[in-house]
């Protein structure tokens, strides 16, 4: 990662996939899905951690070139010209040891009205009526309120990644963070890209929305987990308008809860786009 790394996080169903496919399309740049570097630094975390008895051996620089040996690890293999973008919803809860890391890194946050978010999942679900999620534990029960319940719970894969959102948004590492708004990238995709450019301090370059590359691992991810479609992006970006598939009740539970609408209740130095 001789470029540097940054990271791609915030909500599920936000965007962070399409964003990934429209990086990639620049050569100097690698991005995806969300890879296993977060679940490799966490056991690393653990097994560095006083969890280990033999951690008495491993003081605090060891431990950080441990950690940041997993993302190069990982990276080996990535053209050294190459900037990384590691994508993952838990690295919002991992600022402070990110910023030690690597000090340039920005976190790019993908956000959407968690009604959405919400109604997007379970859009899936009833699409693949005879498939069983492995977001819900591969469960044949369950209502719509139930599976809300599950996801919105903290450590539910809404939750979770919105707990980890406004512990960043409110952080002392709120300066590296620029909220990209669903409805931003998928309306004016250009735009958008080019305001991610000027946050990371990188030439920008000629993206075309309208023909995207498919990557065949996200399908087959997808078939495992037993929610195909989960990570997939159509072959052009535009948006898309529809009525939601939720209870009007719990559509309007998870609403309100789209904080960054306000600027009032945003830190100075967040920005959104």
């Amino acid at each position: 990662m001789q470029n540097g790394i940054h990271f791609i996080s915030g909500l599920p169903r936000a965007g962070s996939t399409l964003l990934a496919a429209l990086l990639r399309q620049n050569p100097r740049f690698w991005a995806g899905m969300t890879s296993p570097v977060g679940s490799l630094f966490n056991a690393m975390l653990r097994e560095t951690s006083q969890h280990n008895e033999t951690a008495v051996f491993i003081d605090d620089d060891l431990r950080e070139r441990l950690l940041r040996g997993v993302f190069e690890a990982f990276y080996h293999d990535i053209h050294p010209g190459q900037v990384v973008f590691d994508t993952n919803r838990q690295w919002n809860a991992r600022l402070p040891a990110l910023s030690r890391l690597f000090p340039q890194a920005k976190v790019i946050c993908c956000v959407r009205n968690p009604a959405w978010v919400v109604d997007s999942i379970e859009s899936l679900i009833r699409r693949n009526a005879f498939e069983l999620s492995g977001i819900f534990g591969y469960e044949p029960g369950g209502t719509v309120y139930s599976r809300a319940e599950g996801l919105s719970s903290g450590t539910g894969m809404v939750g979770f990644a919105f707990s980890a959102l406004r512990e960043a948004v409110y952080g002392a590492h709120a300066d590296r963070l620029l909220l990209v708004r669903y409805e931003s990238l998928t309306a004016n995709p250009l735009g958008t890209l080019a305001a991610i450019y000027a946050f990371i301090g990188e030439e920008l370059y000629s993206h075309d929305p309208g023909h995207i590359e498919p990557c065949y691992d996200m399908v087959e991810f997808d078939m495992r987990l037993g929610t195909p479609g989960l990570h997939h992006v159509g072959g052009c970006v535009r948006a898309r308008e529809r009525p939601t598939v939720l209870p009007p009740d719990l559509f309007a539970r998870f609403q309100r809860d789209a904080f960054w609408e306000d600027p009032s209740l945003l830190p100075v130095t967040v920005r959104l786009i």
